[in-house]
């Protein structure tokens, strides 16, 4: 039996996310299982490093799976590719080690969130960013930035009302860089709570507007009131860039 580890990319503006769902075929994993199915005549599941949100995008999603299939990896990425929707694409496929699993073995992930800072929107930008008209204090956001960096519990930064498990993450860097309208977030850390790159995105933007103060950030952090952070953003402006491994 091989272990094989996919590394993936998509646009997932029309689908309900990464995680295959009873109700519908508009899911990431879902797509790729049909054809690997397909491909290898017996039913085959993806393990994801994570899953995505409906909407949000992925340069270097990984995943892996087991198959008795000898097929050449070339053939087998070419047949995929060929046969999946073109907003998703297998860009590597590679024989891992039996013990290797794409969820528990990753050490960090990286995360973008793209943010259109203009007046007025642009219609080329729409899909891949969230659209602030509010003008922004950089230096204020990337002030906060420092506050948010390191161990903490971050459920109020999160759609987590409670957990059996920790909420306790880690963030090893948080940036911010502008290019023109365009304005760049970076997350990297080894794990995430549900929405918790959009919930700090939004605490940041609310920063930089002057609707929160930075000391909000303790006060979340102290309290894990989720209400006393800022705005959810929409999925379309977030990226997962890459996960690494040891």
């Amino acid at each position: 039996m091989r272990n094989i580890k996919m590394t993936i990319e998509y646009d997932g503006g029309r689908y309900q996310g990464w995680q295959r769902l009873g109700h519908t075929d508009k899911t990431i994993q879902g797509k790729i299982e049909h054809i690997l199915t397909q491909l290898t005549g017996t039913e085959t599941e993806i393990i994801g490093s994570g899953r995505t949100d409906a909407g949000t995008h992925a340069r270097g999603q990984v995943a892996n799976f087991k198959t008795d299939s000898d097929m050449d990896l070339n053939a087998m990425q070419e047949i995929l590719i060929n046969n999946l929707p073109q907003d998703i694409n297998v860009k590597k496929l590679e024989d891992v080690h039996d013990r290797f699993h794409s969820r528990y073995n990753a050490t960090s992930k990286q995360y973008s969130y793209y943010v259109w800072n203009q007046t007025i929107p642009s219609a080329f930008e729409r899909g891949y960013s969230f659209h602030y008209a509010e003008e922004l204090n950089l230096d204020k956001m990337r002030e906060a930035c420092d506050k948010l960096e390191g161990k903490h519990d971050f459920i109020g930064f999160s759609a987590l009302k409670k957990s059996k498990k920790s909420t306790v993450r880690t963030l090893d860097s948080v940036t911010i860089e502008q290019e023109g309208s365009l304005i760049h977030f970076t997350f990297k850390g080894k794990s995430f709570l549900h929405k918790m790159v959009r919930v700090l995105t939004g605490t940041l933007l609310e920063i930089g507007s002057g609707t929160l103060s930075i000391d909000n950030i303790d006060e979340v952090f102290e309290t894990g009131v989720r209400s006393k952070a800022g705005l959810t953003v929409p999925a379309q402006g977030l990226f997962l860039d890459e996960v690494t491994y040891d």
